[in-house]
């Protein structure tokens, strides 16, 4: 007899026991209410013929598990009302982990093959998982199950996992298990009357069944905690709850929360306290957004009753100016604050050596949990003599005195389309080149042709479709050379700047030797609580992401220093359902949840609304009617699922739908909050007004308008 032949007979079989069981109604004979009816004569029958009662329930027990039939549980608590806790546990152990192993058995034998032929290359990382911890997992999902039993047999069946190791697991993981639900059915089998549901050892009973769970819980998870720490030395006591190590965003947020609750902690900082955000990121861009923004307004003189309006400006004037805002905010993330709340700062380069020591400037400080708040730095793509050039970076675009005449970005993300206009506006001739179809390409089609447009009339040549590939030098010149379609495309500068994205910073302080998880993307591998592999081991902000934004990685850093400081109490996962973020350029482009080209994709049903801002009264006032409200909505109600709005000040207004959806508001309440007029924040409530009248009851309002022409009769 071939394979195939034995499957098609395995499978046969099956097929005729399970419907068997369906067909002649067998389900009613594994509940509970047709135990307690036959209890009295299935203990006469246990008494006279104890070997041939426990081998009958042993091997029916055996066959539900085999063929994943509904009726285990009430089994398991009917072994322990009729054989009592020892001998049923005994037996239910044994039959239950027979049964599974079948299960385990003849999941590998029909499926497996198929299935790893079909996917192996999508399944590969979990094989991969499965050979080198899978009696682990296989230990996990029996103490605490995520996934019902059944579930897990027939799965397992189309791993590696050896068949021998998934026995002697699932026996020993199900045993603590196999005990509760026994002993509940031994309780059970003690009811003589309805009084009997309050008795202490029923109560009791039925407390283990649910407290259980969570007490495996907990003991896995030390037990996972001693198997991973297993290979360091935990020290006696400790200098710091927390250390921090980076003082951006999620750091400086980390170290205020630990301070406030009283908490010891260090925060480590090897360059300059703010991070990225402070010193070369949100802070001077929105500067020099802002002067640019400025001779834009003066070239638009006639828009606003001026005949003519002429700037006169240094370019060095204006970069200094950045320099001085970060000044100003600089006492926000100063080393003098955070020391004064609590902090002690240290300024030098830190080193994880073990999970609970970090080395500092010579000095080894002893913690009890660590928060990596690294953060990120410019992604720097392979380009063939891009290293013989003094290029410019996100980083490095403020050290800038002299005003390039011709600058070429790289990149059209977010920090490229900023730059872009910012440059273009305060007069250099800016080429933007993208590889992509469009720029801005995590926004809808529609918001990026209104942006290039917007780049058009600054002046900005934007190109897309465009690979770059070389750069190209003489005594007087550069080139970045592109390929177009195939065509060979030359473009010189004076600078060069890569937006192209950020890379994670997670080398040179001790990931590397700990062996902490890193995601494909480079970035730290971490669960909903934010925890490493090392479970007192934090990261947050750009270092994990997935959102690279400076207000989710001050979100995260709540929970990091909560869970860093009490998860032994209480655990709280990261809530990152409603993410907002916005593009500065003008007009600014503001978003939160899905878009239409996201719903799409995701085969999520929406409707859109959409409310022109040309329409706006303020904005007419201000010159400033250009843009949209878009938002989707499930079909048929006014759940938010998106929004995207673009026009002047689009991330101030972006707010309210960020409460809405955090908190679960539909249109209706946007619709019925007042807003102050004349505001750019009534479009808000203008937009939930289109989606109203665009789901207004007609055939309500038939019979309304009748009842008004009645009354008028």
């Amino acid at each position: 007899m071939n394979r195939r032949t034995g499957k098609i007979i395995i499978l046969a079989i099956i097929i005729l026991l399970v419907a068997s069981f369906f067909i002649f109604d067998l389900g009613q004979y594994l509940t509970l209410d047709y135990l307690k009816n036959q209890q009295q004569r299935f203990d006469i029958y246990y008494q006279n013929h104890q070997f041939s009662t426990l081998l009958s329930y042993f091997f029916i027990y055996i066959l539900v598990t085999a063929l994943s039939l509904p009726g285990a549980t009430i089994m398991t608590l009917a072994g322990g009302a009729l054989f009592g806790l020892w001998t049923a546990l005994i037996v239910v152990s044994f039959a239950s982990t027979i049964g599974a192993t079948l299960a385990f058995l003849v999941s590998r034998f029909l499926l497996r093959d198929w299935v790893q032929n079909k996917f192996g290359d999508k399944l590969q990382a979990i094989n991969e998982g499965i050979e080198k911890e899978g009696a682990f997992y296989l230990f996990s999902l029996r103490l605490v199950p995520l996934f019902p039993f059944f579930v897990i047999n027939l799965v397992m069946g189309l791993t590696p996992l050896k068949t021998t190791t998934y026995y002697v697991v699932s026996q020993i993981g199900m045993l603590a298990g196999t005990f509760v639900f026994v002993n509940a059915g031994t309780r059970i089998g003690q009811l003589e009357s309805a009084s009997g549901i309050l008795s202490p050892g029923l109560l009791l009973s039925f407390a283990l069944l649910g407290v259980f769970p969570l007490v495996a819980k907990r003991l896995l998870a030390i037990f996972q905690a001693q198997k991973i720490f297993a290979n360091y030395k935990k020290p006696q006591k400790f200098d710091y709850n927390i250390v921090v190590i980076g003082a951006g965003s999620g750091g400086l947020v980390s170290s205020y929360i630990a301070a406030a609750v009283k908490a010891k902690v260090a925060l480590i900082e090897k360059h300059k306290m703010g991070g990225d955000c402070l010193n070369t990121g949100c802070v001077p861009s929105k500067a020099l957004i802002r002067s640019a923004k400025m001779v834009s307004y003066a070239k638009r003189a006639r828009e606003f009753g001026f005949n003519k309006t002429e700037v006169d400006y240094d370019f060095s004037t204006v970069m200094e100016r950045v320099q001085q805002k970060i000044t100003q905010v600089e006492p926000h993330d100063s080393v003098e604050r955070y020391t004064k709340l609590g902090v002690d700062v240290i300024e030098g380069e830190a080193k994880i050596t073990s999970p609970w020591r970090v080395e500092v400037n010579g000095e080894t400080l002893t913690t009890r949990n660590i928060i990596i708040a690294t953060g990120a730095s410019p992604f720097i793509p392979p380009i063939k003599g891009l290293e013989d050039i003094d290029y410019l970076t996100s980083d490095t675009i403020w050290k800038l005195r002299q005003r390039p005449e011709k600058l070429v970005i790289l990149g059209g993300g977010p920090i490229g389309c900023e730059m872009t206009q910012a440059f273009a506006r305060l007069g250099s001739l800016v080429t933007q080149i993208e590889r992509g179809s469009r720029i801005m390409s995590r926004e809808d089609p529609d918001v990026s042709e209104h942006i290039q447009q917007a780049f058009a009339a600054d002046g900005v040549i934007v190109r897309t479709e465009h690979q770059a590939i070389e750069v190209r030098q003489d005594e007087q010149r550069q080139w970045l050379i592109c390929d177009h379609q195939g065509d060979t495309v030359e473009i010189e500068f004076d600078q060069l700047l890569i937006a192209v994205g950020r890379k994670a910073n997670v080398t040179g302080f001790g990931l590397e030797e700990l062996n902490i998880n890193l995601n494909p993307q480079g970035t730290i591998a971490a669960d909903p609580f934010l925890r490493t592999n090392f479970p007192n081991i934090y990261c947050v902000g750009d270092v994990t992401g997935p959102y690279q934004f400076t207000h989710t990685s001050a979100h995260q850093a709540w929970y990091a220093a909560v869970n860093a400081l009490f998860g032994a109490i209480k655990s709280f996962k990261v809530d990152d359902r409603v993410i907002p973020w916005c593009t500065f350029t003008d007009a600014e482009v503001a978003r939160v949840g899905l878009n239409e080209t996201e719903a799409t994709q995701q085969r999520i049903p929406f409707e859109v609304t959409r409310y022109g801002i040309d329409d706006l009264d303020r904005a007419i006032a201000d010159s400033e009617d250009r843009g949209w409200v878009k938002i989707l909505t499930k079909p048929g109600n006014d759940t938010i699922l998106g929004v995207t709005i673009v026009g002047h000040h689009a991330g101030d207004l972006l707010a309210e739908y960020v409460l809405a959806m955090k908190y679960n508001l539909g249109l209706n309440k946007v619709l019925g909050t007042i807003h102050i007029y004349p505001t750019l924040a009534e479009m808000n409530k203008m937009a939930a007004g289109e989606w109203k009248r665009a789901h207004a009851p007609e055939k309500l309002l038939h019979w309304v308008e009748k009842y008004h022409h009645w009354r008028r009769s």
